[in-house]
């Protein structure tokens, strides 16, 4: 392995945090953050009565049938509100959210279908979806509270709290719609859309330790391998400190034989083991994580695998959107640019005595370099627009890269010229087509 990421166990900074298999499964659906405020709001409007029920007795109590009385005309006024609100917001949630599906299905056919997990995982849509249902059930709830009986002498429940709530709730619901418009329109425009996926991309590299380079070490040979036992899947995640400390314990040094991202299936073998015997099955269950599709967590190369995507989709001819292309590349940069100068190629894990105890591999330079230009390359002859900025990139890449990361961009930057040459009709075409600019056509 050319370059090495080496964590240096707590001194270097934290290790990632393990991926929660069911914080993941809630976060992927929708059902969890409604029910949970449908509970909610039951266990409210239980006390929310007995509140109510509370204030009516005290003032049976004290016989105070005047003010009972003008409780008795509030809800009156206030079961015409509830009720208007209780049949509004089924049709209201039905509208808003048929409309948002629509939107979802047009932006993951003009974008990339890996979009619509953005749509998916906002906190804003779920929260206001649990909002807008546990509103509607309130007002039902509260509807079955108020009292037939006018004789305020006679009247057991008057809903005077539940009303406030549910007016509260009401002003809740329009403050999140509100919310949930500007978000959901932002997730619709382009730029907004590659910035999410960039700062994504970032935060993958911001929870990696601080690097070192050091020298591969020897890990000696392959003594054993532990096969994957669970279902086929994408590999998403690997609890590094559970495998460093069964590591430790048992003596050896655990390698990670796929990358974060690969797809394995039953009886593959996904660790090796060096130096000693494989340790308990028990001991390593739960320390790999699979789902069905890649996450961004410790993914270094799921952004750019989605920024590529989304240039090739606007470079297609159903859509032929060149500018949208460039924005992608203007991102594909600056990921290409911050891992410049960063070790890569395998992330060395160590215990607290400084010995290896995991190694986990990543893309290296090279692999990245054509993960972010390779496909986009191929589309560009025939678009001015996008060889000027990748030709732009390319050069901005050189002098950031040191000269032993030089080659791949150099590679490309060739193909793409010869590409260009074999497919313009003129020189001046040529010139044109290849001539940097970081706008692509200005």
């Amino acid at each position: 392995m050319s370059d090495w990421l080496v964590t240096q166990g707590s001194s270097a900074g934290r290790r990632p945090r393990a991926l929660s298999p069911l914080r993941e499964h809630l976060r992927d659906t929708f059902w969890f953050a409604p029910t949970a405020a449908m509970v909610c709001v039951f266990v409210v409007w239980v006390g929310a009565e007995a509140l109510d029920a509370a204030i009516v007795d005290a003032l049976h109590e004290d016989q105070d049938y005047e003010t009972l009385a003008e409780l008795l005309r509030f809800a009156e006024d206030a079961k015409a509100v509830v009720s208007a609100v209780g049949s509004a917001m089924m049709t209201f949630i039905g509208v808003v959210f048929s409309i948002s599906l629509v939107a979802v299905q047009m932006a993951s056919g003009q974008f990339t279908p890996r979009v619509v997990r953005l749509f998916v995982r906002s906190r804003i849509t779920k929260a206001t979806f649990a909002v807008f249902l546990a509103t509607f059930v309130l007002t039902l709830l509260v509807m079955t509270s108020f009292d037939s009986v006018e004789d305020p002498r006679a009247v057991t429940s008057v809903p005077l709290v539940q009303s406030v709530l549910t007016l509260c709730m009401v002003g809740l619901s329009l403050l999140l719609f509100v919310l949930y418009v500007n978000s959901t329109l932002r997730l619709m425009r382009i730029s907004h859309v590659i910035a999410r996926i960039a700062s994504e991309s970032f935060r993958v590299t911001a929870s990696m330790p601080a690097p070192a380079v050091g020298e591969a070490p020897g890990l000696g040979a392959v003594t054993a391998s532990v096969p994957h036992e669970g279902r086929a899947g994408v590999l998403r995640d690997v609890h590094v400190a559970r495998l460093v400390r069964v590591a430790r314990k048992h003596g050896v040094v655990l390698r990670l034989i796929p990358r974060i991202g690969d797809f394995v299936v039953p009886g593959m073998p996904v660790l090796a083991v060096h130096g000693g015997p494989v340790p308990p099955r028990r001991m390593l269950r739960y320390a790999i994580s699979v789902g069905v599709e890649r996450t961004y967590h410790q993914d270094l190369g799921f952004g750019l695998r989605q920024l590529s995507d989304i240039a090739l989709r606007a470079l297609s001819p159903a859509i032929n959107d060149p500018t949208t292309a460039v924005q992608a590349l203007d991102r594909v940069v600056q990921f290409l640019a911050a891992l410049s100068r960063r070790p890569l190629d395998a992330v060395l894990h160590r215990d607290r005595a400084g010995a290896v105890r995991l190694v986990q591999p990543v893309p290296n330079w090279t692999e990245l370099v054509d993960l972010g230009f390779a496909e986009v390359r191929g589309c560009a002859v025939g678009s001015p627009q996008i060889s000027r900025r990748m030709l732009a990139g390319l050069d901005d890449l050189l002098l950031l890269a040191p000269p032993e990361r030089r080659e791949p961009l150099l590679r490309h930057r060739e193909l793409l010229r010869q590409a260009v040459d074999l497919a313009a009709p003129t020189a001046a075409d040529r010139d044109f087509a290849l001539r940097p600019d970081r706008q692509g056509i200005g």
